[in-house]
């Protein structure tokens, strides 16, 4: 009976002491703050958000964006880069030099607030609907597989910008509707869109928009912050255009569509569609059956295979 009561007692101790550390644990972790950010819902691991450098807001999102005339950006050459976006009848270009520095835009196409982001690192332009709720989303100065980390300036969510949704704060789990959006040349664009609206450099901040900070690094095959999964297939450089469709998620690397005539027809689950690629003007669409443009995301190889590892990779 005694060495009963000894075990007993000494599981209970056991028990008492894995809920201490338990508690301790969950505290420690509910804890979890980077650059401002409470990280105790996340979604994602917080071991795998990276403080970027800057802090929060240091890297200023553009919220009273100016625009002028195609025919008045003269500081653009043909070859210049600029995410497109033709919306409510309206076409805008938001040139990479401004980008660069900014990395997101809180604009208005008519009456509906549009979001539109960059990340340099991941060479991701995405363009989304604005969630009612929110007034403005700003760049926390965090990164997850090297990926920026919107914040939403209402309840300081962190929203992964490839993912679309919300992966911490009040707002996790939220998902973001993207918008089509051509990561193009400025000839490509003005030509077929003639009546464009082009991003001012006049944004109210002081940034040598001239000079590329990130020069080199598209060249390279360095990735300045870890990421969870990596593939040695193609340069990490690489770019594709990336999918979700049907629960399929595909990717079509610009070397692979550089093979053909530029005009393929492909299917994903049930949905024929059709890619439309310009290898001079790097850049390329996936129009759906009824030949509307659909929200797609051109990244860097390495950037769409840390977030989707079980893509689908096409090939002619």
């Amino acid at each position: 009976m005694n060495r009963f009561v000894k075990q007993l007692g000494h599981c209970i101790r056991l028990l008492t002491f894995a809920i201490i550390v338990s508690i301790g644990t969950a505290q420690a972790a509910s804890d979890v703050k980077k650059n401002g950010f409470t990280l105790h819902n996340s979604q994602i691991p917080s071991d795998e958000i990276h403080r970027g450098g800057p802090p929060k807001d240091g890297i200023p999102a553009i919220d009273t964006p100016g625009f002028i005339t195609a025919n008045m950006a003269t500081h653009l050459t043909s070859d210049s880069r600029v995410l497109g976006i033709t919306h409510k009848g309206i076409s805008k270009a938001y040139p990479i030099n401004i980008m660069n520095w900014h990395e997101i835009v809180n604009d208005r196409f008519a009456s509906e607030a549009v979001t539109v982001s960059f990340c340099p690192l991941c060479g991701s332009g995405v363009a989304y609907s604005t969630p009612s709720g929110t007034s403005g989303f700003g760049v926390s100065g965090l990164l997850y597989n090297s990926d920026v980390l919107l914040y939403d300036r209402d309840t300081e969510s962190l929203w992964s910008q490839i993912l679309s949704r919300a992966v911490s704060g009040p707002r996790a789990g939220e998902r973001l509707t993207r918008l089509p959006l051509s990561h193009t040349s400025w000839g490509k664009w003005y030509k077929q869109h003639p009546q464009t609206l082009v991003l001012s450099q006049d944004t109210g901040f002081s940034r040598e928009y001239h000079r590329d900070p990130y020069a080199r690094y598209a060249d390279s095959s360095g990735v300045y912050f870890p990421v969870k999964q990596r593939d040695p297939r193609y340069h990490p450089k690489e770019r594709v255009i990336g999918i979700q469709l049907d629960g399929h998620t595909r990717a079509y690397p610009f070397s692979e569509l550089a093979r053909t005539d530029g005009n393929i027809s492909d299917r994903i689950g049930t949905h024929t569609i059709t890619v439309r690629y310009n290898d001079a003007d790097q850049s390329g669409i996936i129009l759906n059956e009824q030949g509307n443009e659909l929200a797609t995301i051109t990244a860097f190889w390495f950037a769409w295979y840390a977030f989707h590892p079980e893509t689908e990779v096409f090939k002619p």
